[in-house]
């Protein structure tokens, strides 16, 4: 069975730093991707960042570059998020996921490429 469980959320003043966890079971890293996705109240789910199954390569949001960091360790089935310089505008539903589906390694190329996904864990920037 396909699980993704996220952890690591929580309040934050600005300025701040958090690492966000998400935890696989089912199947490995190193055939399937992970993405990192955030959903504000009222608004779209946008995607943040994404690594790669084969290769590991990373990929990011031109909104978040420089203050996003995704990575992983096969070994223990986890992909993080680490966020730096947190802004309130950041404050939003933090959701990993992967295409399961398809078959492809590589990250999709839109929200509607993921298949899979976690519960979400809350991230709240404010002072």
């Amino acid at each position: 069975q396909v699980q993704l469980v996220e952890s690591g959320g929580g309040l934050v003043q600005p300025g701040g730093s958090l690492r966000l966890s998400c935890v696989v079971s089912g199947f490995t890293l190193e055939y399937y991707p992970i993405g990192w996705f955030r959903q504000a109240p009222g608004k779209a789910r946008e995607g943040v960042a994404c690594i790669s199954s084969h290769d590991g390569e990373e990929h990011y949001a031109n909104s978040v570059k420089g203050r996003f960091t995704i990575t992983r360790d096969t070994a223990k089935n986890t992909v993080w998020l680490q966020i730096h310089t947190l802004k309130p505008e950041d404050t939003a539903v933090y959701y990993c996921a992967t295409d399961f589906g398809s078959g492809q390694r590589g990250c999709p190329g839109s929200v509607a490429g993921y298949d899979s996904w976690g519960q979400g864990t809350q991230v709240t920037v404010s002072s």
